[in-house]
This record gives C-alpha cells, structure tokens and sequence, in this order.
C-alpha cells in the first residue's frame, strides 16, 4: 500500500509583509513620494527581523515600486502610465505604427501629449546590424537621423534612422537637413526618388539598458527594468525583388511602454494598456 504525502508550501515571511506593503501602495495608503516607515518601526509593526525586513524592501525595489535614496530613506515611485503603440501596419497607408507622424496621431488620440527633440543629423560608417541589415559592406558611409522622444514630458523613447549616402547622392537633400520632413521620410523619398516602401520587417529585442539609455530614461542602475529594442528594416521594390533601404532602431524602456500587433479583424478602438498587477 503506497501512501501519498502532501506537502503545503508556506509563504515566506518577507513576501507577506511585501505582498502587505504593496497593497498599501497601490490603495493610497501609502501616495508616490512618501517615505516607507523606518527600519526599526516596520520590525515592530511586522514583528520581523531586520534581514527579513530588508528581504521585504528588496523585492519592493526589484518590482518598481519603491527606490532607496542614499541618506535619504525608502520613498515610494511614481507610476508611469504605460502607452501602448501599435506596431502592426495602417491599412491605408501600409506604413508601420511607431514612427513619425503616426505615432505622434496615436499619442493624441489617447488624450496625451507627445514631443521630441529636433533630429540630430551624422554621418556615420556602417558597422554591426546596419551594415548586415542594409546589406551595405561594414564601413560604407550611412546617413543617421536621431530623435529624443517624450509624452507628457516623460522621456518614452530613442529613436534613429539609417540610409545609405547613395539616397542623398541621388538627390535626397532633405535628409541632411536637421529639421522634421513634412509628412515623414518616407514620403518624401516617394516625391523625391520615386522610392516606394513595400514592406517591412521588425525585429525585437529584450535587453539591459546601456549608460547613456539608463541617463535619459532615469532608469534604476541595476538594470532591472529592461529596454526593448525593435529594429524596422523598410524595403523598396526592385527587379531583384525586395531591397533595404533603411533601418529604424526604436530604443522603448519597459516601465512605460506596451506594444500591440493586430492581426486580422479586431475592434477599431485602440488596445489598452495591461495590468501590470
């Protein structure tokens, strides 16, 4: 005769008074900015070790929901309302959610407020992934157009274009110059070149935000709120089928934004945003 043994796993003490300490935040009882009560005040409020204690604070932290100030204390962070961006193309236009005007329109449309920097303009070598994804030789020379983006004046995304000098040299001008083309670049390569995008593909990464990222988004330095990267190559028609002719790195921290695919027939209103919790 076999007998089952049941096992009942217990909760450990630290995610009780952590799973407690959320439910004050998120009700109010505890407002952005406060102060978490004291070390020795939460022992005697949980009757708790100070390591469990602290165990408590540490996961609070590694959630976003509270941050450590050096001399300072434990405050609770503000909640960011995450935007969710529609990636999957405009049935009209055939142009991918993101990027330019488009993305500027949803913004607006969900009653928020978007802007961005003036584009910072280079000339660059091509190396890494916009050589490969240009299908150009590392070291060719490459055109990058670069923006700051924001809503509601929260730093929400980075955003940089690729193309090849040969557009500008065949009469593409506009591109050097540092200010927004009306309308987007990719219309304007349409009027200027007769360059018509047919498609394109994105390609998404998770990663650790690099120095520079983690400045601009104020992001925590132990790299627990990841970046998300997607890398959009645009094609244009040619005899040989398909070609690149840029590539657009969107850089998205993941703390305030959720992306959206819509495939087939969904509801026209936009998608909301995920519960986090």
């Amino acid at each position: 005769m076999s007998m089952v043994r049941s096992s009942i796993v217990t909760e450990p003490i630290y995610r009780r008074i952590a799973q407690d300490l959320r439910r004050r935040i998120r009700s109010g009882d505890l407002p952005p900015g406060r102060q978490l009560p004291p070390e020795p005040e939460l022992k005697t409020l949980y009757n708790a070790s100070r390591n469990t204690i602290r165990d408590a604070i540490k996961w609070l932290k590694n959630n976003g929901l509270v941050e450590t100030r050096p001399g300072q204390g434990t405050f609770v962070v503000d909640r960011i309302n995450p935007f969710v961006t529609t990636l999957s193309p405009d049935p009209e236009t055939g142009l991918g959610g993101g990027e330019g005007e488009a993305a500027f329109a949803e913004v607006r449309e969900r009653g928020r407020v978007p802007s961005r920097s003036a584009p910072q303009v280079a000339v660059q070598t091509a190396t890494g992934n916009v050589a490969a994804r240009l299908r150009i030789p590392e070291g060719t020379q490459v055109l990058s157009r670069h923006w700051e983006r924001f809503i509601d004046a929260t730093p929400w995304s980075l955003q940089t274009t690729f193309y090849p000098m040969d557009l500008v040299r065949q009469g593409a001008v506009q591109l050097m110059v540092p200010d927004d083309i009306p309308g987007g670049s990719v219309d304007y390569l349409r009027e200027a070149l007769g360059l018509r995008q047919v498609g394109y593909r994105d390609r998404i990464v998770v990663r650790t935000p690099d120095e520079r990222e983690s400045l601009f988004f104020h992001l925590p330095d132990d790299g627990r709120v990841p970046i998300v990267s997607i890398m959009r190559t645009g094609y244009r028609a040619s005899d040989e089928g398909p070609v690149p002719f840029r590539i657009t790195f969107t850089v998205l921290p993941a703390d305030r934004n959720q992306l959206v695919i819509n495939s087939g027939e969904v509801p026209a209103a936009r998608a909301a945003a995920a519960r986090s919790d």
